[in-house]
């Protein structure tokens, strides 16, 4: 007997949703059943090309198609948060979310602690974790032929000019958006205790050199690991005039390896055993249908998804969510504060994730009337 697919509806019809939808469709077990966007142009163009209904309100979507079994939110940062929510609430179904999964650390316990209670399920999205070569790396460290970690580095040199802000109201603030760090750099803030561990303090301080926008472009940092291991973090979407690097080196007691690339999708180093380099690089460049920058690992985290909805465990749980959002804001922390700050604790950021409801109500849904509620 033939298992019926699990039916994905996307909100939110930016770039990446393309990327959802090609995903989707690569995996079995899994299937796109529709798509919502407040553009109406947006979520036609990608009707058309997969297939499925489309719509300008998800209320009317969740009411006309109601067999979704899971909703991916790609909405701006800044409306994840409330979108996850009432999904979650109104119409109890799993929740996909794009990063940084949430803006603020407050909102992830709200939301992981409503789908406990609703009985579904979040899945953050962290796909850079499945490239070939952070795998690699990785199990180099687990495995011990990197030995001890000792400096971690960090280095994103990319270029988001004027006009890339300029594209929508929410891009460059602090509320709906964040900057280099935030928006481009989340996935090395996640790789840096994926790779590295637990951080126990940060010194960091933001500047805005390329762009004028609310939000930083760029940020350097000193890390202290609880390991007792160091490292640094250079990120920048104030380079000029192309992206250049995203990378993550360690040092280790044993040898070196080093990831790179457009996208960390490159092992570059790796000296225990130099011939895994080539093994374990893929070409993002040119993927057709995919950007570069996002790679493939959004195919193998619908697989994981597929896994978890049939009983496994998802790969990235409420606790390790949690320790790279509260990571996120150390970095904002110790820049607003001047001084070194612990990374973990809870503790937010003064002006991440602040709402700001003249943008938020650009991005809103009306509440439906009583009688379009599900029971």
């Amino acid at each position: 007997m033939t298992t019926k697919p699990f039916a994905v509806a996307l909100i939110g019809c930016g770039r990446i949703a393309g990327h959802h939808c090609r995903s989707i469709r690569e995996v079995d077990g899994v299937a796109l059943a529709a798509v919502c966007d407040l553009v109406e142009d947006r979520a036609r163009e990608y009707a058309e090309e997969f297939a499925v209904p489309y719509f300008t309100d998800y209320h009317a979507m969740m009411r006309d198609v109601p067999d979704i079994d899971v909703v991916a939110v790609i909405t701006p940062s800044g409306m994840h948060f409330e979108h996850t929510l009432d999904i979650i609430e109104r119409y109890r179904r799993h929740v996909i979310i794009e990063k940084p999964t949430f803006m603020r650390p407050e909102q992830l316990v709200a939301a992981y602690d409503a789908a406990a209670d609703g009985g579904v399920s979040l899945f953050p999205v962290f796909q850079n974790r499945y490239n070939k070569a952070v795998r690699r790396l990785k199990a180099g460290l687990t495995d011990g032929e990197l030995g001890d970690v000792r400096v971690i580095a960090v280095r994103v040199r990319w270029c988001r000019p004027q006009r890339y802000y300029d594209l929508a109201p929410w891009r460059g603030t602090l509320s709906h958006d964040g900057g280099a760090l935030t928006n481009q750099g989340i996935h090395h803030v996640d790789l840096l205790r994926h790779l590295g561990g637990e951080v126990g303090r940060v010194n960091a301080t933001m500047r805005t050199l390329g762009a004028d926008i609310e939000a930083e472009d760029t940020v350097t940092a000193t890390i202290e690991f609880a390991s007792g291991a160091v490292g640094i973090l250079e990120v920048t979407t104030a380079a000029r005039p192309d992206d250049f690097e995203a990378s993550l080196s360690v040092v280790g007691s044993k040898g070196l390896g080093q990831i790179g690339g457009i996208a960390v999708n490159e092992l570059q180093i790796f000296t225990p055993d130099p011939e895994a380099c080539a093994a374990n690089s893929e070409d993002f460049v040119g993927i057709k249908g995919h950007g570069a920058v996002y790679g493939f690992g959004h195919t193998d985290m619908y697989r994981d998804i597929v896994a978890a909805l049939g009983g496994d465990d998802y790969p990235i749980t409420r606790e390790d969510c949690r320790g790279t959002l509260d990571l996120l804001h150390a970095f904002y922390r110790s820049d607003e504060a001047g001084a070194w700050v612990a990374a973990s604790g809870g503790e937010a950021s003064n002006r991440l994730g602040q709402e700001n409801e003249t943008i938020s109500d650009l991005y809103r849904t009306p509440i439906p009337d009583l009688e379009m509620q599900n029971d």
